[in-house]
């Protein structure tokens, strides 16, 4: 069963439509309507193409890394967004903190709004 916060795998796609590799990406919010749609969110090992003050990285030493089922610090890419029916998830490896969460939605929203994040 998918549900926010949850850490799962997923192809994400490119942005020029290619099939990408088997990664993982964060379940955010089940969108509404009839249809099981999830919006996710990439997760990336290359903390070098984190956005400061928008993406989230996930390190070593934080609480949630051990039940997170990432391998390494890894950066969850909040401006890579995605909206996927749950059947082409390929299943939860962990999760992060309801806390961090919380964060990264109110970073999004205050982002779409047209407010700092």
């Amino acid at each position: 069963m998918i549900h926010e916060g949850q850490i799962v795998l997923f192809r994400f796609p490119q942005t020029n439509r290619d099939v990408g590799k088997l990664r993982p990406a964060l379940v955010l919010r089940k969108l509404p309507g009839r249809y099981d749609d999830w919006l996710i969110c990439m997760i990336s090992s290359q903390l070098t193409q984190t956005v400061p003050g928008f993406d989230e990285v996930v390190s070593f030493t934080d609480p949630d890394f051990a039940v997170s089922g990432l391998k390494t610090e890894s950066t969850i890419r909040i401006s890579r967004l995605a909206v996927v029916d749950k059947f082409i998830l390929c299943g939860a490896i962990g999760t992060i903190a309801p806390e961090r969460l919380s964060r990264i939605k109110t970073g999004l929203a205050n982002w779409i709004a047209g407010r700092e994040f």
